[in-house]
């Protein structure tokens, strides 16, 4: 079963029209929301982003938090996902293509659920440096994720689990994760502006790292200062706190996942709706 404009229908039921604006320009918003344990993860957290994003594009999301709130967990429920993930998108909705904003569309909301076998976090994993060739407005979580697409072809093409965007000297986040380095106990990650999309994760990461009492700079920070760190790790929905013990070839720091990564894995098990941690 999914979600389409408020209803929950069976997948062989739906449809989407051709002149989508979603389809045809990328012209929408989406999240994706991990489900553990049989709750959502941050549900508040990702309905706020979802409404900025839209905001940002001048879309007006068509429901309310409560709504909102409703309609996943029916979905959820129909679905009997305890856990996995939620997937969903809104877009500008139907009109004849044409570039600017149609004078009446109806944004179209799709929604659906991905159910996981296990909640194992991902094995330490090996990345590589590209340069950050995307729009400027990497804080809205548009529909418009090519370039993220051919970054993360490219570095699954050379052995790699992912690619870590640079501007310049700069590092700026991953094709699909948030990144952050370990220098003297003290944590650093690339300052929630434009140029990153500021994750759920990620935000969930910093609270957790406050609570433990370790140094936080949400500061930039370039592609020779991540090679020297003592840790690397990326976070996502999907992937948590993940360890990366190599980038472009180079070894970072003894080649397995740091203590302040550890620490930060374990905490944020904690934060896991009904977790056992």
């Amino acid at each position: 079963m999914i979600l389409l404009n408020g209803e929950i229908i069976s997948k062989e039921n739906a449809s989407i029209n051709i002149e989508d604006r979603g389809y045809q320009f990328g012209d929408g918003v989406y999240e994706v929301i991990r489900i553990y344990n049989g709750s959502f993860f941050e549900l508040d957290g990702h309905f706020d982003r979802l409404k900025r994003s839209a905001s940002e594009i001048h879309i007006e999301l068509p429901f309310d938090r409560t709504t909102f709130h409703t309609k996943v967990n029916e979905l959820r429920s129909v679905n009997h996902v305890e856990n996995g993930h939620l997937y969903m998108q809104v877009s500008r909705g139907v009109a004849p293509r044409n570039h600017p904003f149609p004078a009446k569309s109806e944004p179209v909301v799709v929604g659906y659920t991905t159910e996981y076998a296990t909640n194992e976090t991902p094995a330490p994993g090996r990345a590589m440096f590209t340069e950050d060739i995307r729009w400027l407005r990497c804080d809205i979580k548009s529909l418009n994720l090519l370039g993220n697409v051919l970054a993360k072809e490219e570095s699954k093409k050379q052995g790699y689990d992912e690619a870590i965007f640079h501007r310049g000297e700069t590092v700026t986040e991953g094709s699909s994760t948030n990144v952050f380095i370990v220098k003297d106990q003290t944590l650093y990650t690339h300052p929630a502006n434009h140029y990153i999309l500021d994750g759920i994760t990620r935000r969930a990461i910093l609270d957790v790292a406050k609570d433990a009492g370790i140094p936080i700079k949400e500061n930039p920070f370039t592609k020779t200062q991540l090679l020297e760190s003592d840790e690397v790790f990326i976070s996502s929905t999907t992937q948590e706190v993940r360890p990366i013990i190599e980038v472009s070839g180079n070894t970072i720091g003894t080649g397995r996942m740091g203590d302040v990564t550890a620490i930060l894995q374990k905490a944020f098990k904690k934060r896991i709706p009904n977790s056992e941690q």
